[in-house]
């Protein structure tokens, strides 16, 4: 008989510049707190977008337009960690092992 774990409460962030994940989710965060996280970075990433959609390429430097990439990625990349633990939640589902 296989005994499964009890889900950890902190769920770890997608590192790209690490080896080991340093940030961490609460899972047992409530929904409300989880939802706001969202909506902060979701938001920050859509304006950081516009601001790039209404601009013109030759107002920044290429490492400007780097800077503007990695930043929308990293904020992308930490609503889709927070949406996997409230999928989670509400799909009442375990991570994958």
């Amino acid at each position: 008989m296989v005994q499964q774990l009890p889900p950890r409460r902190f769920t770890p962030c997608t590192e790209t510049a690490t080896d080991y994940p340093v940030l961490l989710i609460d899972s047992d965060a409530p929904l409300l707190d989880l939802h706001a996280c969202l909506r902060e970075r979701l938001n920050a990433a859509l304006e950081h977008l516009n601001l790039m959609a209404c601009s013109s390429l030759p107002d920044f430097a290429e490492c400007d337009l780097n800077n503007v990439a990695n930043t929308a990625r990293i904020l992308v990349q930490d609503v889709s960690d927070v949406f996997r633990v409230v999928e989670q939640r509400g799909f009442d589902t375990s991570p994958p092992s």
